[in-house]
Order: C-alpha cells, then structure tokens, then sequence
C-alpha cells in the first residue's frame, strides 16, 4: 500500500500532542475540493481591498501602467510556482502546513515556522480587517444621522465611529469561523464573483472619464532607468510578501482537494489568471482617478465616496466588505487556527483557534499605521524575507531530501524518523538562520542595502540550498528509507 494510501486507524502510537482530528489526515471521502472551489477560493483572496491598493499604489509610487502591469505579472509567475510546488504534499497525504513541517524541522522543531506563520497571518488579518471596516463605516455613514460625529470622541487612537465599524466587522468574522471550513468553501463561491462586478463597474467609470482607453494608459513613468528597475524589485518581492504566508500554508487548502489536477488547474486560473485582471482593473481605475482628480486614489473606499451617491457607494462598500471578509478567513484565518491547535491539540479545534486567533489581532492597532504605500511594501518585504526561507526548507525537503515520500505514521509519534534529535532537526533550524541573514543582511548592512529589495528570492533561494546541502552532510542518501541512518547520525 502507498504510504499516500494510509489511513490513520493504521496509524502507531498516536500521541496526543501531536494528533487530534483537525491535524489528522483528511479521509478520500472528504476531499471534495475542485478545481472550482480552487478557482473561487483564489478568486476571493485575490479580490480585496489590500490586493486592490497594493497594485494601484504602483502607479503612485511613479510607474506608468504598462510598468505596473509587467511587474505584477512577473509576481504573479513566481507566485503559481511557488504555491504548485508546495501544494503537491498536501494533496497527496490530506495534511495540513503544521503537520507536514515536521518532517523537515522535528515535532518540535516545527513549532518555530508555525508560530511565525501563525503570527504573520493574524498580523495580515488585523491589516485586512481595518481595511474592510472602513467600508462598513462608509455605509453606516450614509444611514445613520450624525455618524461622521461619533469621530470627535476617541478610542484607543480612532474615531468613535471608526471603533464601532471595527467591532462589527469582528463579529461577521466569527460568525463565518464559528461554521469551519465548510462555510469558508461556500462564502467563497459567491464571494469573489460579486467584487469583480464592482471592479468592472469602476472600469467603465474610468473609460468614460478619459474618453477611452488611450489616455490611461498614456501616463508616463516618473522613474528614470535605473531607478525603475530598483522599485520593480522592491515590487514584486512586496507582490510576493503579499501572499508569502500562503505559500506556506497552501496544503492547509490542497489537502481538501479530489486530485492533483484539481488544484493545480484551479490554482492556475484563480491566482495568475484573476490575480493579473483585478491588478489591471486596479490601474486602470486608479489611472482615471489621476485624470478625473488630479491624484492617484488607490483606496476604494475614499474613491467611493468621490461619487457622492449613496447609492453607489452602498453597493460598493458592500461588495468590498464581502471581499475583505472572504480574503481574510481564507487566507488569515485558516492557517493560524491550524497552527495554534497544531501547539495545543488537546485544548483546541479549528474553530476556537481561529476565534483565538482574530481576539489576539486586536492589539496589532493598524488603524496607526496603515494608508500608506511605502510602508505597505516595505512591510511586504520583510514579510516575506521572513517567511522565505521555511518554502524553501519544505521544498527542498519535500522534493530532493525525501523524493517526494512521506511516511504518515511518523508526522504522530516522538519515536519517528522526523523525531531526529529530541524532536529538533539541527540542519532545518541551520539553515533557518541562514536563509534570513540573507534576507536580512541588506537592511542590517547599509553597504548591502540594495540585497534588500530581494529579501523573499534571497531567502527561499538560501534555505533551500543550505537545507540540501546540510541534508547531505549528515548521510549521502536522500531516500525515505535511509532516514532512519540520518536520525542516528545526528542524534
């Protein structure tokens, strides 16, 4: 029987620390996922309102549009790979990120990658959520009398009235959590469909406000040679940091998938293929709002309410409030309720981890930071140079050191070929480190600050290579069946 084919009733020794139904492999049965569901579920993260000013403020950061278009395109490639490779595992054991990480940095060892995923996840989370209250405060402005008011009394840094369109916005995130993954495949379904009509809406408003097509796409770059190509690579690794969490965590989604066509068909057309339309409607409309108001407006919101209509800008703060609620359990919600009962199995399930997890988000306060384009791609960056260097890890590991082998049983004991020492895998937690000194040296190092603006590249590129290399150091033999000879040598 293929080790993919193993049931956890075969299963020896299951430890209650490292097992319970929501980390278990998902039966054949339950793997119900098309490539629709892949294609909607991406749809849905796609289509939000970050995504949506990540790409408009190109155009504010001095890019023409054809410029900014390249360079999402060119994220977007490196992106497919990246999410392709790492997803293979999933669905083909049925596990999720935190369990599949074992295999690479120990069941102990597996806890660093997790609690940064998970922490960097509900960051994002808290990101997206203030986003999306702003256009359920745009609504309520328009309903209730003296709403704008409620700004002169102040809580925590923010307008009352803000604070208010906060809390709400919390509460129809758990009321979606408290119904699990099946509510999230649902949500999803509806969900991303209903932004791209508002985006084809604001399009037809930009043709029409500069007469056709011809002049959006006439605006000129303000960026010289050189330094064009300085902000391109701080672009599309702040492109990349968009969706590095993902990357990790893509099997959590995968391992619910009916067969590897599935997810690879339905990850190709929701993430290159919506991805590359949302971020060309995204420019287009903020190239008309140069022509229209003299400006770049990459807020959607601030955009809505240019029309003056409340009308429009009730539908519109709508389907933005959908959008940003189905991005965020998706992408920021899913992956920390894995990871937090991945550390307590005993006291939690999916659905008090991710309510843990949007309680814990409160106190990242983006109201006081956020609403500015270089400090969302400089937050990309270090993102994803954070996270780096853990994809490069699980797919060095995945595809060289095991060859594409996992043995199921060993992700659920401490006596385990992924047990190496005391449950930590030295060469994993090595080249960790290396991967984010590559990373990070530019921004530490002012005579390498230009390495910098390749944080991701850098660190997935290192951790890889330094993974494999120290694999290696320990036994020449790569195959599943000689790991127990790596164990020992280590150990």
């Amino acid at each position: 029987m293929s080790k993919a084919m193993e049931d956890t009733s075969n299963l020896i020794e299951l430890d209650p620390d490292l097992y319970n139904e929501d980390l278990a492999p998902v039966a054949k049965e339950k793997r119900n996922w098309s490539w629709i569901n892949f294609s909607t579920v991406w749809m849905g993260m796609v289509h939000n309102i970050v995504a949506y000013e990540t790409a408009g403020s190109l155009l504010g950061l001095g890019m023409s549009v054809w410029q900014a278009l390249g360079t999402v395109i060119v994220a977007n490639i490196v992106l497919i790979m990246a999410m392709w490779l790492n997803g293979v595992a999933g669905a083909k054991y049925g596990l999720p990120f935190p369990v599949l990480v074992r295999a690479a940095f120990g069941y102990k060892g597996a806890h660093i990658p997790v609690l940064v995923r998970a922490f960097v996840a509900i960051f994002w989370f808290a990101v997206q959520a203030y986003a999306g209250s702003k256009a359920v405060g745009a609504v309520l402005g328009v309903l209730i009398p003296g709403w704008a008011s409620l700004a002169s009394y102040h809580v925590i840094g923010m307008g009352l009235n803000d604070a208010i369109a906060l809390v709400l916005f919390w509460v129809l995130h758990a009321y979606i959590i408290s119904h699990g993954m099946e509510r999230v495949k649902f949500f999803e379904l509806w969900a991303g469909p209903l932004v791209i009509i508002l985006g084809l809406g604001l399009v037809a408003w930009a043709i029409y406000t500069a007469d056709g097509m011809g002049p959006l796409f006439q605006e000129k770059s303000t960026l010289s040679g050189a330094e064009f190509w300085k902000v391109f690579a701080i672009s599309v690794t702040g492109l990349v940091g968009t969706w590095a969490t993902l990357i990790l965590n893509i099997p959590d989604f995968t391992r619910f998938s009916r067969s590897q066509k599935d997810q690879v068909v339905g990850q190709a057309i929701g993430l290159p293929g919506t991805a590359i339309i949302f971020s060309l409607m995204s420019v287009i409309i903020t190239s008309g709002t140069i022509i229209a108001f003299g400006r770049p407006i990459w807020d959607p919101v601030e955009l809505l309410q240019q029309f003056d209509n409340p009308l429009v800008l009730i539908l519109g703060a709508f389907s933005l409030l959908i959008a940003t609620l189905s991005v965020n359990v998706a992408a920021n919600v899913v992956s920390p309720a894995y990871d937090l009962v991945n550390l307590l199995p005993k006291k939690l399930n999916f659905v008090k981890a991710g309510l843990v997890s949007i309680v814990v988000a409160i106190f990242f306060m983006p109201w006081l930071w956020f609403d500015n384009a270089g400090t969302i791609f400089n937050i990309l960056g270090a993102i994803g140079g954070a996270l780096g260097p853990v994809a490069g890890i699980m797919i060095a590991d995945f595809y060289i050191v095991r060859r594409r082998e996992y043995s199921i049983s060993a992700f659920y004991t401490k006596r385990g070929i992924y047990t190496y020492k005391n449950g930590w895998n030295p060469a994993a937690l090595i080249a960790l480190a290396i991967g984010l000194a590559a990373s990070f040296i530019g921004l530490v190092v002012p005579a390498l600050e230009v390495l910098y603006t390749y944080s991701w590249f850098l660190g997935i590129g290192f951790g890889f290579v330094s993974y494999v290399l120290l694999m290696r150091s320990v036994s020449q033999s790569m195959s599943e069946s000689s790991v127990d000879n790596i164990t020992s040598s280590v150990q």
